[in-house]
C-alpha cells in the first residue's frame, strides 16, 4: 500500500470521526442515536461525498474500496449513529455496477423484493409487491431492490413516493425497518448476473461486521471508564480481580472481532472474500454475546436505563447480530465451504488466503 493511500485513509478516518463525534455531542444530536432523522448530519455526510464512496470515479463517485468502507462502517458503529449511510453506499455501488445512474437524495437498499414484475407494451417495467425491513424506508428518496423469479434476477430502482403504503416499524434498537408496498409502480429494471446477486448479502453482512467492530470498541472503552470511576466498598470496581478478569475477556473478544473485520475488508478489497466475510460475521456475532453480557454486568442496572447510552450500543449489537445472516446461517456456510474442498485442504486454503492478503497489502 502506498503512502498516499495511507494518508488519504487517515484523513478520512479523522474527518468522519470528528464529524460524527461533534454531531452526536451537539444539542439535539441524540436524534442520530435514538432513531430520529438528523437532517443536518445527513447533509454533511453527503457534502463529504460518502454516499458515493464505493462508486467508480468514471461514474462520478469517489472510487474508494472496501478498506475505505471499513473506516466509515466502524465509525458509524463507534458513535452509534443511526443513519442509512452504509445502505446508501451499497445501493449506489450496486446500481452503478448495473449501469444505472441514481438521482440525488437518500437511497435505500432492499435485498429482497417479493411480488410481480411486468413489462408494459412500451417496454417500461412495473412492480407490484412488497419490500420488507427496509432501513429508514420512510425517509428514502429512492429504493434499490433485488427481484428474482424463475432463476432470472433484476435490479429494481423505484421511487419511495410511488409506494402505495409505508408500514413503519423498528428493530429492537429502535432503528426504522419499514415495509414498503407498491401497486403497479413504474420502476427502472436492469438484469443482474448470478455473481452480483450472490454478493449482495455478503456485502451487507460485511458492512454490519464493520459496525459491530466499531460498536464493540466503544462499549469496551465505556466499560473500562465506568469500572475506573465507579466506587464500591471503598475502591473503584475496576480494582476487583473478578472485574479485571471479565474486562480482559471483553478485550480479547473485541480484538478478535476487530481482526476478523480487518481481514474480511482487506480480502474484499483484493477480490473474492466470501469465506472471510462469513467467518467475520460469525465471529462478530459470537463476540456480541460475550461482550454485551460483560458490559451490562459491569454497569449494573444503570446500563439498562433510557438515559444511559450503553443501551444504544447493546441494543444495536443485538439487532445487527441477526441481520444479514445469523450464527446458524454463517456456520453452515463455512461448513459447506470446508466440505466442498475437503478437510485435508482446509489449512492449505486458509494459509493461501492469508498469504495472498499479505502480498496484496505489500504491493
Amino acid at each position: 500500500m502506498n503512502s498516499t493511500m495511507t494518508e488519504q485513509r487517515v484523513m478520512l478516518a479523522d474527518s468522519i470521526a470528528r464529524l460524527l463525534r461533534d454531531s452526536v455531542n451537539a444539542p439535539g444530536g441524540q436524534a442520530a442515536v435514538s432513531g430520529g432523522w438528523p437532517a443536518a448530519l445527513w447533509r454533511q455526510l453527503e457534502e463529504m461525498g460518502l454516499p458515493m464512496l464505493l462508486v467508480d470515479e468514471v461514474a462520478g463517485g469517489f472510487g474508494g474500496d472496501w478498506e475505505d468502507a471499513q473506516i466509515v462502517a466502524q465509525a458509524m458503529g463507534m458513535y452509534a449513529v443511526g443513519l442509512p449511510l452504509l445502505e446508501t453506499m451499497l445501493a449506489r455501488r450496486l446500481a452503478s455496477r448495473c449501469g444505472i445512474a441514481l438521482p440525488g437524495g437518500v437511497v435505500g437498499l432492499a435485498p429482497v423484493a417479493l411480488g410481480a414484475l411486468e413489462r408494459r407494451g412500451d417496454g417500461r417495467a412495473q412492480f407490484t409487491g412488497t419490500l420488507h425491513s427496509v432501513p429508514w424506508g420512510r425517509q428514502l428518496t429512492n429504493v434499490v431492490a433485488l427481484f428474482e423469479r424463475e432463476g432470472q434476477a433484476q435490479l429494481l430502482v423505484m421511487s419511495r413516493a410511488s409506494a402505495s403504503d409505508v408500514r413503519e416499524s423498528r428493530n429492537p434498537a429502535g432503528e426504522p425497518r419499514d415495509r414498503l408496498s407498491f401497486d403497479a409502480a413504474e420502476v427502472i429494471a436492469a438484469p443482474v448476473d448470478a455473481v452480483l446477486l450472490r454478493d449482495v448479502t455478503y456485502d451487507c453482512a460485511l458492512m454490519r461486521v464493520g459496525q459491530i467492530a466499531g460498536a464493540l470498541e466503544a462499549v469496551l472503552a465505556r466499560s473500562i471508564a465506568y469500572a475506573r470511576d465507579r466506587v464500591q466498598f471503598g475502591k473503584p470496581i475496576g480494582q476487583f480481580q473478578v472485574v479485571q478478569q471479565q474486562l480482559a475477556v471483553f478485550g480479547a473478544e473485541v480484538a478478535a472481532a476487530g481482526c476478523a473485520a480487518r481481514a474480511a475488508f482487506r480480502s474484499a478489497a483484493l477480490g473474492e472474500a466470501r469465506f472471510e466475510i462469513a467467518a467475520a460475521k460469525l465471529r462478530a456475532n459470537l463476540a456480541i454475546d460475550a461482550c454485551t453480557a460483560i458490559a451490562h454486568q459491569v454497569h449494573g442496572a444503570i446500563g439498562f436505563t433510557h438515559e444511559h447510552d450503553l443501551r444504544h450500543y447493546t441494543q444495536r449489537l443485538w439487532s445487527w447480530r441477526s441481520e444479514f445472516g445469523n450464527d446458524r446461517q454463517w456456520s453452515e456456510t463455512l461448513g459447506q465451504a470446508v466440505i466442498a474442498r475437503g478437510v485435508d485442504a482446509f489449512w492449505a486454503d486458509l494459509t493461501r488466503r492469508g498469504d495472498a492478503a499479505a502480498l496484496g497489502l505489500a504491493a
